[in-house]
Formats: structure tokens, C-alpha cells, sequence
């Protein structure tokens, strides 16, 4: 009997291999690592090959630890990373090292197709601005600068697309990373040939484009093979990584919004009717007839992941003798540390800044040192920018009529209690925590058992399998402390936005 669903997700720092129940109760899950390059400034890249060897690779072991056998997987789902722009040719073969949604060296390409084809009617097609973290200007960026790569290209496909293409042979683009790409119609779904032409996109690098739950194909025999998978099992199209976590978090009704607290920060609201500001992020949510209004960081858990590896060596010995992780003990260290970090704020800004303020020459800062501050105090700091950049694009999305209550939180992130609570009084929101971990990867499968029958449909499957494990209220006193905080937040930025340019 086929009763179990297989999760596959691209992260950026590595890739996540879940397998759940109908329950949506995870049997074994494990991750396989890959690199992230760095070239030179403003470049982020990935080789698409690295994510297929080491998804395929964890496969294989998740199968094993989960102990069941490979025939009782009724479907697999995959979700990815944002604005790939993977080029393949008619083999299949990745041709280039894709930039990644911190890559910000196609620039001088966003600003000057703006000014040619007008920004206002982009905008007023995609429903996003072109800017350079966009699938869009990297392709562009090829046929500038890997004119070789341009000429062999036969498709571009996102994260995801690439995967499902790598286990099925069949090539794909689902509807939730369509906001990648500015001839993308983001009114009705569908590519936009004459925006295609505006923009020098040729029409025929775009594949067939699916719903995210639609099983496109089935594991092929040499994806079987490799994988441990088999052949023969259905795989759904897929979709956004913040999508398929939203999705996983419960938030699948207007105005419900989930807090993302992966490798990026952000959030997304959902939403009925399509709703677009150029300061924030719009997409089709993987759940049909359904949008997100996004707020996207390049500073979410990302910012804890850097520090600790620059700065947690003691804490990582501490850890061996007390079996705490580094994480938990930085953590404490916070914890001792007044709200408002007496005056310490940190800008977020780790790889420029997408929305709101979408600036590729911000700079991470902190501000505020004397000699009382301890490493709690930078602890905190970061801890408390990162919220700050999410009510930021909270306070956008406000602005543009998109008003919410409570948030679902997911990512990493989410299981620090003491940053999900600065995050709840920065914002003013109460915030409640489903599966943080398996958020991404549950929304994944969750697209695979709607799209192969398991569940009758969304509502059905949020109900059975996402379950609120804490619940964190706002405190209104720390709140007010933050409010003050916000302004020097906001005027650091402001104030240092042309010396960041400078450098």
C-alpha cells in the first residue's frame, strides 16, 4: 500500500529529504550539504549538479532510515530556492553555475531595461520590479557576458523545475517561482510573449508552465537507480520554497500570514485577489487561485548561521561538555541582555538588501558599541535587526492595505524561543509555532498527496497534518522599547544609504 509522501527541498546551504505519513508525521528526514560561491563581489552561485548529487545521495539514506520500503511512496514533491536561472541544453546538460537569489551582478541590467521598456509597465505586468535578484537580468546577464552559455541554452528552469526535471526527464515551470521572470503575467498565469520580445527573453528558453500540485512526470529509471527511489513513482511539479513553507505553516486563507526564518527572513500574506506594491514581493501561492504578498531579507536565520560560525568557538566547546548546542547557548547569552540591547542595533543587510528598500550596496552595521557591551549584546542585536527588517515590510504591506493579525512562524529560526519572542514584540503580533523544521518540506508533500489523491484537497490536508506546537504572545511594554529602536533602525539606514553606495 502506497502511504507515504517523500519531501525534497533545495536550501540554499543545503538540501532537506523528508519522508511523512497522511498525518503529515515525519518517519526519518536528513540533509545533504553543498557550497555556496562566491567570485567575486555581488556574485552567489550554486552548481545545480551539486543539488541533483547530493538530493540524490540523501534520498538513499532517508529511504533506509525511515525503514520502509521504496514502493509504499505514493508521491514526491519538491520545492527550491528562488530566481535560479539554470540554463540546460537539449541533453539536459547544465551549462553555467546558476546566480542565486542573493546575486545581485545584473544590475546595471535592471536599471537600463527600465528605463527602455519603462519600469511602471513591468511592474504593471509581473507585479514585481525588476530588480537584480530576479531570474529575469540574469539571463540577460548570460547573453552579455557567457554569450557560449546563451547560444547552447534550450531551457531555463528554477530550482525546483530542475530536480523534478532531473527524476522525471520532463521539463517544467510551475506557477509560484513564475514571479522570477518579467514576462511572466502575474495576473492571469500565463508567459507574456510580447513582454518576452520587450525584454530579449527568447520565448522558447520558457517551459510548459503547471500547477504546483500537478504530477508532471514519474521517476525514470536512471533516476531510480541513483536514487533508491521507484521508478514509476509520480512527482508533482512543486513549487517556492516561502510558498511550500507557507503552505506547511497552515496559511492557505486571505490574510493569513506566515513568518519565514530560514536562511532568508521575511514573510508572506496570503491573499484572494492579486495585490502588488514595488516594494514588496508578489507570487502565485502554490495553492490555486490563492497569491502571497511577500516581504523577502537577504538577513533571516542566515544572520545566526554567520555569527555562529565566526564567533561561537567557545560556545561550540561549551556544547561538548553540556550537550547543548552552540545555537541554544548563544541563545542564553541573549537572554541576558535587556530588550533594545541598551542602545546596540544591527542592519541586517548581509548581502545587500532585498524589500523593502532594495539596495545591492547595503551593508551589514552595527551600531552602538562602548565597552559595556558583552557578546549577548551582539547576540541580541542581530537577533532584534532581523525582526526590525520584518516589520519593515509588515509596515509596507500595511501601507498597501494588506493588514494581518496573528503570524504562523516556520524555518530554523522559529525554534528559538527567544528570538520568535523579540520577533512577537518588535512586530506587535502574536506569533504561533507549527513544525517549524519541516514546514518547507511538508508543504512540499502536501502538493504531492493532493496531486496523487491522498488528500481530497487543501483544507484536508492542512487540517490532518499542521498542528500550533507553542503559541507566543506580544509584550506591550517591550514593544513600546522597540518603537524607539525602529526609528534608530530606520535612520541608520537612511543616514548611511549614499556611504554604502560609495564603497
Amino acid at each position: 500500500m502506497k502511504k507515504y509522501l517523500l519531501g525534497i527541498d533545495i536550501g540554499t546551504s543545503a538540501c532537506k529529504i523528508a519522508i511523512f505519513n497522511k498525518q503529515g508525521e515525519v518517519l526519518a528526514s536528513e540533509n545533504g550539504d553543498y557550497p555556496v560561491y562566491y567570485p567575486k563581489p555581488g556574485y552567489a552561485e550554486q552548481n545545480p549538479d551539486e543539488w541533483w548529487e547530493a538530493i540524490y545521495q540523501t534520498i538513499n539514506t532517508t529511504i533506509q532510515k525511515a525503514g520502509i520500503e521504496k514502493e509504499e511512496i505514493a508521491g514526491i514533491g519538491v520545492d527550491g530556492q528562488s530566481w535560479s536561472a539554470i540554463a540546460i541544453d537539449e541533453t539536459g546538460k547544465v551549462l553555467t553555475n546558476t546566480p542565486i537569489w542573493m546575486d545581485t551582478r545584473a544590475d546595471a541590467i535592471c536599471k537600463r531595461l527600465n528605463k527602455e521598456i519603462g519600469d511602471d509597465a513591468i511592474f504593471n505586468l509581473a507585479g514585481n520590479s525588476l530588480q537584480p535578484s530576479y531570474t529575469t537580468a540574469k539571463i540577460l546577464w548570460y547573453k552579455e557576458n557567457l554569450p557560449e552559455v546563451y547560444e547552447k541554452t534550450y531551457k531555463i528552469l528554477q530550482s525546483n523545475s530542475f530536480i523534478v526535471y532531473r527524476l522525471t526527464g520532463v521539463l517544467s515551470q510551475e506557477k509560484s517561482q513564475g514571479y522570477g521572470l518579467h514576462c511572466f503575467d502575474m495576473h492571469t498565469g500565463t508567459w507574456n510573449e510580447d513582454m518576452c520580445k520587450k525584454l530579449g527573453i527568447p520565448f522558447h528558453f520558457l517551459p510548459e508552465i503547471y500547477d504546483c500540485h500537478q504530477v508532471v512526470g514519474h521517476v525514470t529509471e536512471e533516476a531510480a537507480r541513483l536514487s533508491g527511489l521507484a521508478a514509476g513513482t509520480p512527482v508533482v511539479a512543486g513549487g517556492l520554497d516561502a510558498a511550500c513553507g507557507t503552505l506547511g505553516a497552515g496559511v492557505i486563507h486571505p490574510y493569513e500570514t506566515q513568518e519565514q526564518g530560514g536562511q532568508a527572513g521575511g514573510m508572506s500574506i496570503c491573499l484572494k485577489e492579486y495585490s502588488a506594491d514595488p516594494s514588496l514581493i508578489l507570487s502565485f501561492h502554490v495553492v490555486p487561485n490563492l497569491w502571497l504578498l511577500q516581504g523577502g531579507t537577504t538577513g533571516g536565520g542566515g544572520v545566526m548561521r554567520w555569527f555562529e560560525k565566526e564567533f561561537a568557538d567557545y560556545e561550540r566547546e561549551v556544547g561538548k561538555n553540556t550537550g547543548k548546542s552552540s545555537l541554544a547557548l548563544l541563545d542564553e547569552s541573549a537572554a541576558k541582555v535587556n530588550p533594545g540591547c541598551n542602545g546596540m542595533v544591527f542592519l541586517p543587510y548581509m548581502a545587500g538588501e532585498r524589500s523593502p528598500i532594495w539596495d545591492v550596496n547595503a551593508k551589514g552595521v552595527y551600531y552602538g558599541l562602548d565597552y559595556s557591551k558583552t557578546k549577548g549584546h551582539f547576540v541580541r542585536a542581530a537577533m532584534e535587526g532581523v525582526a526590525f527588517s520584518l516589520k519593515h515590510n509588515l509596515d509596507v504591506a500595511a501601507a498597501a492595505g494588506a493588514q494581518v493579525g496573528e503570524l504562523k512562524a516556520m524555518g530554523g529560526a522559529a525554534n528559538s524561543r527567544i528570538w520568535t519572542q523579540i520577533k512577537s514584540d518588535i512586530t506587535g503580533k502574536p506569533i504561533a509555532v507549527p513544525s517549524s523544521d519541516t514546514a518547507t518540506t511538508l508543504g512540499a508533500v502536501i502538493l504531492a498527496g493532493v496531486g496523487v489523491g491522498m488528500y481530497r484537497d487543501f483544507e484536508e490536508a492542512v487540517e490532518m497534518t499542521v498542528k500550533v506546537k507553542r503559541y507566543h504572545e506580544p509584550n506591550m511594554e517591550n514593544y513600546k522599547i522597540y518603537q524607539e529602536r525602529y526609528k534608530t533602525y530606520l535612520e541608520l539606514y537612511h543616514n548611511l544609504k549614499n556611504t554604502m553606495k560609495e564603497r
